[in-house]
This record gives structure tokens, sequence and C-alpha cells, in this order.
């Protein structure tokens, strides 16, 4: 049976789309109670005179970078449901960002746990993005040609749909 805007398959593709589009939140109030977790990415290319400075003094000028963005993420996965208009607010029982240095990159990921009907995705995301655009804050002064690469969910468990991990990228990693 079609539906304004599609079919069904295609509106459940789509769950935070409502009838005509129109965006929703999605209930979970029959959802059951799981235990959830997420993993998630951020990979911000410095090149290898940035990256050498920071493995040298730990930090630029605006302090420890991979200290700062540990605890930006950390905030920014807390008030995810403040910056995603259609997220739930979620009692996070724990959220983790760690840094890697590479030769010219900085590789930010973050994991986020809780229980609860719905899942941690987006906190892992959000947190993964908000501690690259820190660095990139607290790098900026000494090149403005820092990228943020890729942002992406690398795992997630819980919930009806189970577990889910992301294939390897070219090149090898996952």
């Amino acid at each position: 049976m079609k539906e304004k805007g599609g079919t069904r398959a295609h509106a459940a593709r789509f769950s935070h789309l409502g009838e005509g589009a129109g965006a929703r939140m999605v209930d979970t109030g029959a959802k059951a109670v799981t235990l959830r977790s997420a993993r998630a990415e951020a990979v911000v290319f410095l090149g290898a005179s940035i990256a050498r400075r920071l493995a040298r003094k730990g930090g630029l000028a605006k302090g420890g970078v991979c200290e700062v963005a540990r605890v930006a993420g950390i905030l920014a996965a807390k008030r995810t449901a403040e910056l995603i208009p259609l997220c739930h607010p979620l009692p996070l029982d724990h959220v983790e960002v760690t840094c890697a240095l590479g030769r010219d990159r900085l590789t930010l990921a973050a994991s986020a746990r809780c229980r609860g009907r719905t899942g941690v995705e987006m906190e892992a995301l959000v947190a993964a993005a908000v501690a690259a655009l820190t660095v990139y804050d607290m790098c900026k002064s000494a090149g403005k040609g820092i990228l943020i690469e890729r942002v992406r969910l690398l795992e997630k468990t819980g919930g009806k749909s189970g577990e889910w991990r992301a294939p390897r990228t070219p090149g090898g990693r996952s």
C-alpha cells in the first residue's frame, strides 16, 4: 500500500520521517530496555609538521590537545539530544574518548554505553566529531590546512537490530 511520499517500505527505512516525509521523534516506549553500546571514530589529518609538534610537546599553545579533545567529546556525548533534534536524551553509563597520534594524523575513538530503549550511536558519533573539531580549534594556529576526513560508526550492539560492525575500508582499515 502506498503512503504519501513513498511506500511503507520507504518509511520503514527512515524511522524519523513520518507521513509526507515530515520529521518525527520515534516512539521508544514499547521497546525493551537493553544494554546498548557504540564505537565511532574521527580522523583528523594534521600534516606531518603539526603531528611532530604534538608528539614532541604533547600539545600546542592552548594546552594538551588530546586531553582537551577527550573532555570535549565526553561533554558532547552527554548533550547529544540538545544538538540533534530528534535524538532521545539517554542516561549514559559510560563514555570514553581516546587519541592515537600517527605520522600525519590524529585518530579519535569514542565509545558510549547505556541501558535504554534506543541506541547510543549518535552519542558516540557526536563525541568523536566534537573531539575532532576541538583538535582543529586547538591546532589551527599551527596550520589552516587541517582536514577532518572521516567521522563514522565502527560498531554498535544491543537492541532489536543486534550487533553491527563497519566493513573494512580500502587499505585495510576497519
